[in-house]
């Protein structure tokens, strides 16, 4: 139902302020969760502490006291309650000076100590008539909160017996859940806290269901066709792995072994291979794609950067030596180059090749592609993907991500693969010292900075904005860096930001990497696609502004080789839960607990990039937190829709699918 539906009545005002929420339907409205719920505390005055919220029934003892500071209104008053006077102070409310001695008063507010509160809100309601819970919206200026409550409760009136169950009534009944109506009631509009329990385990088991509904769906589509088996000589790939300059972890060779079974099958490989910063995801992919050109078919590695395609380039060269015909295609090259390379892939004289986008252009035609390697694939829509794996036919797809988290969850985030984890570092492999600067300064570990330089060592200093901006107050790249060229001087310092031309990025990238560059400022475009081993030392300004994993892909820039590295976090942020978010850091250096906390943190949005295409997103249900409701879900979706004698196939099929098609980000 659209906003506008003349049953409802919402004005053509209302309806912009729904919208510029993000509400453009009655479901997006429905949707619209609290952010929060305020639950009385009706405790005793003499138990109240320090910034406890509290809610009590008095009576106002004197007159009202009603000023302007600072352009707002300030008033001030008693209130008699428990035999105790309660000093109170309310802002932005000047017709509380109507109120008169002895009228009875029901006040919200934070208790500041001394029998004093800063009241948030009063009522004239005795307290018996309060609602013990009230939900809280996230709203924007202009826009109260009984805006929200009231265009809710008119949708739920209105809908009133329209509002179908999603979860088929077994399931209802096994788990005990409350009907899809109810369980919207009791989250608007909640009586007490058993309600809001009740109705969060209805809806996060609906959207699961949902997830897992449409992710078998996908599946079902993707798993036909035969696939010509790829026929490499196993020994030839053994003497391979034998002959690379170092050992192949177990993690390694377990996930290699499961990627090259995949290529020996008559059904397509979708596998992603997931494993922290430098477990050696590159040398197993590398190993793959060689056994793919032995088998007679071609293989392309995608990467996000130019920098990091012409690195893959080097390291395959480094790694399989002559007996390969490697290439490299990126927007950056000659035309000479590019019609090479072009000419390559078509006649087939190229068996490997590495790029970027520039794959997946029209003019890129292979003789015969087997593989294809998407590195980093959270920064690669679903559509990127498919276009290169539509270069060939039946072509295996291998995905690679350094953002690991523990099967069960990847299964749930990507279900429609097969995954393997690399769980192991590489011996030797030393983890990085992270510390934690309480200031965005680094004045206090300057000496251990200059001693860094002093040893020949080269420096990253990370910014979260490219130049200063009045509405994101952080420190600017342009700034720091003619800051510490005067700081560092004779060192040479330069700049690399996300603005410069491919051509500006490549040219300190590689003078960087000569040594040319002692101190590179830089933006997070360096978090993949640098691997400059003298580069031992990281500092982070405003490391509050980033995610945990995205700060764990920076800081292993510092340590591609034996030296010790280091990494610094600078942040002015005094909030204890931020300081507490980054001081994960400080404390383990596993991805897979480093991810885990950022998942539960910012939702998988922020962690894994582009989502896959036709899933629904979490709104409130939470990978690290529900996992119980989440398999479930997961065990459920699989029984029925594998099943299409189930009793609840159909009708779980045509939900999902009619949800799909009327819910903003879904697709069928």
């Amino acid at each position: 139902m659209e906003l506008n539906d003349r049953r409802l009545g919402f004005t053509k005002r209302r309806i912009e302020l729904l919208n510029s929420l993000g509400i453009f339907s009655v479901g997006d409205l429905l949707s619209y969760y609290p952010l929060r719920y305020d639950v009385l505390n009706t405790e005793a005055v003499s138990s109240w502490k320090e910034k406890d919220r509290v809610t009590f029934e008095g009576t106002v003892a004197g007159r009202v006291n009603s000023v302007y500071v600072h352009g707002r209104n300030m008033s001030r008053f008693d209130v008699m309650t428990q035999s105790e006077i309660i000093h109170i102070t309310i802002f932005n409310r000047p017709w509380a000076k109507s109120l008169k001695d002895g009228d009875l008063i029901t006040v919200t507010g934070i208790c500041s100590g001394r029998n004093r509160v800063t009241a948030l809100s009063y009522s004239t309601k005795p307290l018996a008539e309060q609602n013990a819970v009230t939900p809280v919206y996230s709203i924007k200026a202009g826009i109260q909160q009984r805006t929200i409550r009231s265009s809710v409760e008119k949708a739920l009136s209105v809908l009133d017996g329209e509002i179908a169950d999603l979860i088929p009534i077994r399931y209802l009944r096994k788990y005990r859940l409350s009907g899809r109506k109810d369980a919207l009631c009791m989250v608007h509009f909640p009586k007490n806290t058993e309600e809001i329990r009740q109705a969060y385990r209805t809806l996060k088991y609906e959207e699961f269901l949902r997830f897992f509904t449409a992710l078998e769906l996908m599946k079902s589509s993707q798993n036909g066709g035969y696939k010509q088996p790829r026929n490499f000589d196993q020994r030839k790939t053994e003497k391979l792995i034998q002959s690379l300059p170092f050992d192949l972890t177990a993690g390694q060779r377990k996930a290699l072994g499961e990627i090259l079974n995949d290529m020996a099958d008559t059904k397509p490989m979708y596998r992603l291979v997931q494993g922290d910063v430098g477990c050696g995801k590159t040398a197993v992919a590398a190993v793959a794609m060689a056994a793919c050109a032995d088998a007679g078919y071609q293989a392309a590695l995608l990467a996000p950067t130019e920098i990091l395609a012409r690195q893959h380039a080097a390291s395959l060269r480094q790694l399989l030596g002559d007996q390969y015909r490697i290439g490299v295609l990126y927007s950056g090259e000659s035309s000479e180059e590019k019609e090479a390379v072009l000419r390559g892939l078509q006649e087939g004289t190229i068996d490997i090749v590495a790029g970027t986008h520039s794959l997946i252009q029209d003019a890129v035609t292979f003789r015969q592609l087997g593989l294809v390697v998407a590195d980093e694939q959270q920064r690669f829509g679903v559509e990127q993907r498919r276009a290169l794996r539509e270069k060939g036919y039946m072509v295996d797809f291998l995905l690679m991500s350094a953002t690991p988290i523990p099967r069960t969850l990847a299964s749930a985030l990507y279900g429609d693969m097969d995954i393997s984890t690399i769980e192991t570092l590489p011996s030797g492999r030393k983890p990085v010292t992270t510390v934690l600067i309480r200031e965005n300064s680094f004045r206090s570990v300057l000496k251990d900075v200059q001693a860094l330089l002093k040893e020949g060592h080269q420096l990253y200093v990370i910014t979260a904005a490219i130049e200063k901006n009045e509405n994101y107050d952080a420190r600017a790249a342009g700034d720091v860096c003619a800051v510490l060229s005067r700081l560092f001087h004779p060192y040479h310092v330069d700049l690399l930001h996300g603005r410069m031309s491919s051509q500006e990025k490549e040219a300190v990238m590689e003078r960087f990497s000569r040594n040319e560059i002692q101190v590179l400022v830089s933006t997070t475009v360096v978090e993949v696609g640098m691997n400059v081993v003298n580069a031992t030392g990281m500092i982070i300004y405003d490391a509050d502004r980033f995610g945990l994993s995205q700060l764990h892909q920076l800081r292993g820039r510092v340590q591609r080789g034996q030296d010790q590295g280091y990494c610094w976090l600078l942040t002015g942020n005094r909030d204890p839960g931020t300081l507490e978010r980054l001081q994960v850091l400080v404390n383990t250096s596993d991805g897979f607990v480093i991810s885990m906390e950022d998942l539960r943190l910012r939702g998988p949005g922020d962690i894994l990039g582009k989502r896959q295409s036709g899933l629904p997103e979490f709104l409130i249900g939470n990978l690290a937190e529900d996992t119980a409701i989440m398999n479930a879900a997961r065990s459920d979706a699989y029984e029925i829709m594998t099943d299409p004698d189930h009793p609840d196939f159909a009708a779980l099929l045509d939900s999902v699918r009619e949800a799909n098609r009327t819910n903003a980000g879904y697709a069928d």
